[in-house]
């Protein structure tokens, strides 16, 4: 079933227009938030009638909440409630409630509907949209979940107006990411763009067309057993920081992460596939300018190597890349030597 996705200005309205054109009612209606969204943003729902008897389950925010006593919590609340296959579940906010909330959904009973309202921008263009659902465990970043696609996402971007600037910039850097693989008109735009004082309605416009390039990759591969992967760039390396922050407790946010793994894996692709040294060090400026440095030391080089090895889209000891030969020029699978991944957290280090 493909996910419908509503570009919206009235979330309430939509959501209770998607929930009104399902094949049959819900006898139950669910609403998942974590302690942040359930003040700033739930109140942006009160006037839908979908959720006028809906129950309310409300999880712990930010990622160290993405585990799987979180997801037992968010069951035993659908049980307790009396959840039935014929419920709704309803995940209102950033990546970890989408990701949290779809993965319980999709195990619950053996699989209910659930409809995401992304409320921060990282979640709006990578994590509520594109059937990857899952949690953290074993210390590693999303290595228990499953496929599992949403009844529809509901994109309002007025919801970003709630965000700190520091997750305004976590999901940029996703956004970013996709205009890389895009085109060099779109990567030119998203390097002009004032991030300090952003300009909400040319957001939307950029939001819908992050979208659309996540959607046409997915189309191509729900699966990720070929193109999909063009969406791992600057995942390896990020997420293996991301993890080395987590096992520090130091945790920083996901976008962060992919941003400082963007810097890696650009240079990687300069020294690999010589992506133009011009572009690394446009984008190596911009991610420095807005994200700030990744604090470690080269005593944890091998720490993160062995992160990366454990990404689980690697396989048989080998560490599959995503890299690029140029701006939309998308090469998959790709490998490169140990000591060239160490020059590249030197590079991320010292610039």
């Amino acid at each position: 079933m493909k996910t419908e996705v509503i570009f919206s200005s009235r979330a309430a309205r939509d959501l209770d227009a998607v929930v009104e054109r399902c094949d049959r009612p819900f006898d139950k209606v669910f609403v998942l938030t974590d302690e942040t969204t359930r003040r700033l943003c739930r109140p942006l729902l009160e006037d839908s009638a979908a959720l006028r008897t809906a129950a309310d389950i409300t999880i712990g925010a930010t990622d160290a909440h993405k585990t799987l006593q979180t997801l037992a919590d968010v069951w035993k609340a659908l049980g307790d409630g009396g959840a039935s296959r014929r419920s709704l579940l309803v995940c209102l906010g950033g990546g970890m409630v989408t990701d949290l909330g779809g993965f319980a959904a999709a195990t619950f009973k053996r699989g209910i509907a659930f409809i995401n309202i992304p409320t921060t921008l990282l979640s709006m263009v990578d994590a509520a949209v594109g059937g990857k659902t899952g949690i953290n465990f074993n210390g590693l970043k999303n290595e228990v979940g499953a496929f599992c696609d949403s009844r529809a996402v509901i994109v309002d971007t007025d919801f970003l107006r709630t965000l700190d600037a520091a997750n305004l910039r976590s999901g940029y850097a996703e956004m970013l990411k996709h205009a890389l693989l895009s085109d060099e008109s779109m990567w030119a735009a998203h390097l002009r763009f004032d991030l300090s004082q952003p300009d909400y309605g040319c957001l939307r416009d950029m939001v819908a067309q992050s979208i659309a390039v996540k959607e046409r990759i997915v189309a191509a591969d729900p699966h990720e057993q070929g193109l999909r992967k063009a969406l791992n760039l600057g995942h390896t390396a990020g997420h293996a920081l991301e993890s080395l922050a987590l096992a520090e407790d130091r945790p920083v946010l996901h976008g962060y992460a992919v941003a400082w793994g963007l810097i890696c894996e650009l240079y990687l692709s300069a020294a690999s596939l010589g992506f133009p040294e011009d572009r690394l060090r446009q984008t190596t400026a911009f991610i420095r300018e807005h994200y700030g440095p990744f604090a470690f030391e080269c005593r944890h080089y091998e720490q993160l190597y062995t992160y990366m090895l454990h990404d689980k889209k690697n396989a048989g000891g080998v560490i599959n890349l995503t890299l690029l030969a140029d701006i939309g020029e998308v090469r998959l699978d790709c490998h490169v030597k140990k000591e060239l991944i160490f020059e590249a957290f030197d590079f991320l280090r010292e610039g």
